[in-house]
């Protein structure tokens, strides 16, 4: 005989909450990278895969850097969401093995 789960499930309040964090990290996360390039190079806009004058290495460091960026204020945004929906609900918002789809 299977058990039944006593957990609750999340609200379905959740799906709008996270898609606005995911937004706002997106947001966050390029201004963030704009003031890390402008520091580091001393430039206002950084280098494109498609910018004919770049060399790759200036490309490559950027696209490192924006995604090193990128991936570590998503996780602290969605984190502090998880966080906040676990206070308010008494209910954690993915699945006990945690990922994204």
């Amino acid at each position: 005989m299977a058990k039944k789960s006593k957990k609750k499930k999340l609200p379905l309040a959740y799906k709008p909450v996270g898609f606005v964090l995911g937004w706002t990290s997106g947001t966050v996360a390029g201004l963030a990278f704009q003031k890390t390039w402008k520091m580091i190079r001393h430039e206002d806009n950084a280098p494109d895969a498609l910018d004919r004058d770049r060399r790759w290495g200036e490309i490559l460091l950027a696209a490192a850097i924006q995604g090193a960026i990128f991936a570590v204020v998503r996780s602290a945004v969605d984190r502090a969401g998880a966080k906040a929906i676990e206070r308010s609900t008494g209910v954690w918002p993915a699945p006990d093995k945690g990922g994204r789809d």
